[in-house]
């Protein structure tokens, strides 16, 4: 391995170490967040950041199909919780509501 080799290896190792710090950070905001609006964008950005680690080779197979995993059930939650979500109320479309759905 020459010096500009192990330099992005490097670099790549910490920036992946990075992602997935950021990664877990989501998480734990997803877990604390009750609006669900933020809560579907929140579990979208968990499911592409642990899809971005799983394309990395500097994870172990195992350790890719573990992302790869967690990716599916992130992208599932986000997919649950847009089907719960009402639509939003107010601005123009609020005032053309009938008036029997307003009450």
């Amino acid at each position: 391995m020459n010096a500009d080799t192990e330099a992005e290896s490097l670099a790549l190792s910490r920036a992946c170490s990075a992602l997935w710090t950021a990664t877990l950070s989501l998480m734990a905001a997803f877990m604390q967040t009750s609006a669900p609006a933020h809560r579907y964008l929140i579990a979208r950005k968990i499911s592409r950041n642990l899809e971005t680690l799983r394309e990395q080779d500097c994870f172990t197979p195992d350790c890719r199909a573990t992302f790869s995993k967690l990716s599916q059930r992130w992208t599932a939650k986000a997919d649950q919780i847009a089907r719960q979500d009402e639509p939003p109320r107010g601005g123009i479309r609020g005032f053309l509501q009938p008036i029997w759905k307003a009450y």
